[in-house]
């Protein structure tokens, strides 16, 4: 399944991975916009990326029977994108696990953790608030 935009199959069995790749990579492309396969997990980090600014939008919809989810990338009146860095930090060979005490600040706090709670997805901040531990996805500065 090949789209003009290029293929939405994930051949990667991380798609936390393979989500931060393709913003990272549509970024530096300078595209508007990066479709990729949906799924929960994929939609709740774009959700939260979505409320702290760091992507313009996203939104699911169905192509060819499959279900996809497209997000709208952000820049600055520069051109340059809002997001300047991306990193996985759990992965499949190695999960990270944290204490809500002990959950690191991205750059001082310019930047965001992502933390997999036991209620949901939510960033670093708010999982230190609402003092719940759990796995810490990725970091975005």
């Amino acid at each position: 399944m090949v789209s003009e935009r290029g293929s939405l199959l994930s051949n990667t069995g991380d798609p936390v991975s393979d989500l931060l790749n393709r913003l990272r990579n549509g970024m530096r492309a300078g595209h508007d916009r990066v479709d990729m396969p949906a799924s929960r997990l994929r939609e709740d980090l774009l959700r939260v990326l979505a409320e702290e600014g760091y992507i313009a939008s996203y939104r699911r919809f169905e192509e060819k029977g499959r279900p996809v989810l497209r997000v709208g990338l952000k820049y600055d009146p520069e051109g340059e994108p809002i997001v300047t860095g991306l990193e996985r930090v759990s992965r499949p060979g190695r999960r990270v696990y944290s204490a809500a005490k002990e959950i690191p600040e991205v750059l001082g706090g310019l930047g965001i953790s992502i933390v997999s709670t036991s209620k949901g997805i939510v960033t670093g901040k708010a999982a230190r608030e609402s003092r719940l531990g759990g796995e810490i996805l990725c970091n975005i500065w």
